[in-house]
């Protein structure tokens, strides 16, 4: 067989639009790249920048009401134009798609090996048994255990990982030519990540596909991807060997995703970079180029001129009108005094400020000492502890006669406390019992089994008024910002809810509004409007204020920014910061992702199946792990190389 004489996928000055209320609204706006055999190319850039949308358009898979217009494609033969039929003919057989949710991706009511062995009847000539054992193949290829088990279960049995194993599995079951994964582990715990992505890799070296990877996530790119591409505003900006774009960034806008990266390897509780401002409204795009109202090095030129995507080196290009002036250790030296100490954001002309910032960032002590801006000269107060603290769920069996099975041991005996102006992280996997225990310290009752103490008071003794009280001193923000502000009420009345419940007076809460708003790094006169004028960090910004309104001892932080773009989590995380030094504020911070605990915590409880496995800390946990487990949440971040 001769080698291809054209690339794998050719896309040419893609561009596509949908309709809106402001008129048609341009999403990609010109997009040129292509992919060759076995090449992972990545796409990153933040929600909005035309990622996913430039990636539709290639399956054939966009709204009726978008137009579609440049080239697209496939070993040269053209799909734009092509009918549904013979777009359907390619999709699971030549090209194939790996979704960001699995669980949407899969029909819940039929067997997971029967959709697999559908992907392969539908596009080749085998019996239903042929089929159904090929299907049982592919699980054991993408390691599901016990596949012929597992290919009568449906998806609600399988964890959210091994769901996605399935549609790999689907993905490349007919050894498609082009694979495009949509950010496939941005739900996923960081140990299923890994192994997601250690699977990507085998299925790519399987069937010589090229891949397309989207994703937000520049340590996936620096880890899987062999060329990045860097979207802004519907268009690319920068596009470079991964070696070359991590080490080497041209474009601010990258430069300013690489600063804004919570790092494994750099110092722990340090300030990020973030960048400031919102990308910009694809209705209203400002003149010249979209990103000079957040570049730290713009001139006048930029504001007039967008520049084009102008080669740099040999496969490397960006689009600025000052690559060949400013460099990229100069880039982030400009972010970091943009960003530095004592620059108060103003939340007006930038978009999203970067939150309030403290003097030098710093908390001092690794161990119980002294901990900066709380005011206390020794061991700060404990106000969590935790001591035996124990929850089982029944399990059961029968439809209409259920009986008694067996018990899950969620929380099996765990024991850590928290002291004032200190974050304690607790970290692992989905299921390890985090989600259980959280519930159980913010029921304020009496536990199953253990003791809970909330500033010094059992929890087992509260009476209706003492737990009210303590309602007050602890407040919790979720992980989906969105999701936790009712879309139908302003912002003043989402931040003055908490205030008029305890009995505050109007002239009070006009008062205390506008102070909550500034605090948390957003302007007074944002109060008159709703969450859906707000980008997420903002919606988790004012998530925050909401939670201070009573001014709270203890802050219950589930996953707060993991929904969130890196550039936006950067202001988040500096914004936790700078709250917590300012007001000696204590955390009980959940997450999964050790480079985000590593920015912020100070101690950290490590747990898995229901127990704590390590516990102290953080510093001595990163540089030491003494539990297998522990060792392998810290090895599978993936670290991006950025010289600087």
């Amino acid at each position: 067989m001769t080698e291809p004489t054209v690339p794998l996928l050719e896309v040419s000055d893609l561009a596509v639009s949908f309709p809106s209320e402001e008129g048609r609204v341009d999403a990609v706006r010109g997009v040129n790249y292509t992919v060759s055999d076995g090449e992972v190319l990545a796409i990153v850039g933040e929600s909005g920048s035309g990622k996913s949308v430039s990636s539709l358009a290639v399956m054939g898979l966009l709204p009726d009401q978008a137009r579609v217009h440049g080239s697209i494609r496939l070993r040269g033969r053209e799909l734009l134009g092509m009918g549904d039929r013979q777009l359907s003919a390619l999709r699971g057989s030549r090209i194939a798609m790996v979704f960001q949710d699995p669980l949407s991706a899969l029909t819940p009511v039929y067997r997971v090996g029967d959709q697999i062995a559908e992907a392969l009847t539908a596009h080749k000539d085998l019996s239903r048994r042929q089929a159904e054992a090929r299907a049982v193949e592919l699980l054991d290829l993408v390691g599901i255990p016990d596949p012929e088990v597992r290919a009568r279960a449906f998806p609600h049995e399988f964890s959210g990982g091994m769901r996605q194993r399935v549609v790999i599995a689907m993905a490349i079951a007919n050894d498609p030519e082009l694979i495009i994964c949509d950010e496939p582990t941005t739900a996923l715990d960081v140990t299923v990540q890994r192994q997601i992505l250690n699977l990507l890799r085998t299925a790519r070296d399987i069937t010589g596909a090229g891949v397309v990877m989207i994703t937000h996530d520049m340590g996936i790119a620096a880890t899987l991807a062999d060329r990045v591409a860097v979207m802004y505003a519907g268009r690319i900006v920068e596009t470079a060997p991964v070696s070359d774009l991590f080490n080497e960034p041209r474009m601010p806008y990258t430069v300013g995703l690489l600063g804004s990266i919570p790092r494994m390897d750099g110092p722990a509780r340090t300030p990020l970079i973030p960048i400031l401002g919102n990308p910009p409204a694809m209705h209203a795009l400002p003149p010249g180029c979209p990103f000079a109202p957040r570049c730290p090095v713009a001139i006048d030129d930029c504001r007039v001129i967008e520049p084009e995507l102008a080669p740099l080196a040999p496969d490397h290009a960006a689009a600025c009108l000052r690559t060949g002036i400013v460099g990229s250790e100069e880039l982030f030296a400009a972010y970091r005094r943009e960003t530095g100490p004592g620059d108060e954001a103003d939340g007006t002309g930038r978009g999203e400020p970067g939150g309030a910032r403290s003097g030098d960032g710093r908390v001092s002590g690794t161990g119980h000492g002294e901990v900066a801006g709380t005011g206390y000269e020794s061991e700060p107060p404990v106000v969590l502890r935790v001591a035996g603290l124990t929850k089982t769920f029944p399990l059961t069996s029968g439809m209409v006669f259920r009986r008694r099975t067996g018990v899950v041991n969620a929380v099996d005996g765990i024991d850590f406390e928290i002291r004032a102006g200190r974050t304690l992280a607790l970290v692992g996997e989905s299921g390890s019992g985090k989600s259980t225990t959280l519930t159980q310290i913010m029921d304020l009752v009496r536990p199953e089994s253990g003791t809970i103490e909330v500033f010094g008071t059992d929890v087992a003794t509260l009476g209706r008024e003492q737990r009210r009280e303590l309602r007050r001193r602890m407040q919790i923000v979720f992980q989906d910002p969105s999701s936790s502000l009712d879309p139908r009420l302003p912002i003043f009345d989402a931040l003055a809810e908490p205030l008029r419940v305890d009995g505050r007076r109007r002239d009070e809460i006009r008062r205390r509004v506008p102070e909550l708003l500034r605090q948390v790094g957003l302007q007074p006169e944002h109060a008159d409007r709703y969450p859906a004028d707000f980008s997420g960090g903002q919606k988790q910004r004012i998530n925050i204020a909401r939670a201070l309104a009573l001014d709270p001892e203890l802050l219950v932080l589930d996953e707060p920014v993991s929904s969130l773009d890196v550039s936006i989590q950067a202001g988040v995380l500096n914004l936790l910061r700078d709250l917590q030094i300012e007001r000696g504020l204590a955390y009980l911070f959940v997450s999964h992702d050790l480079s985000v605990v590593r920015n912020l915590a100070h101690d950290i409880a490590v747990m898995y199946r229901g127990r704590i496995v390590e516990y102290g800390p953080a510093e001595q946990i990163f540089a030491d792990p003494r539990d297998e487990y522990t060792r392998a949440l810290i090895d599978a971040v993936p670290v991006p190389v950025v010289s600087r």
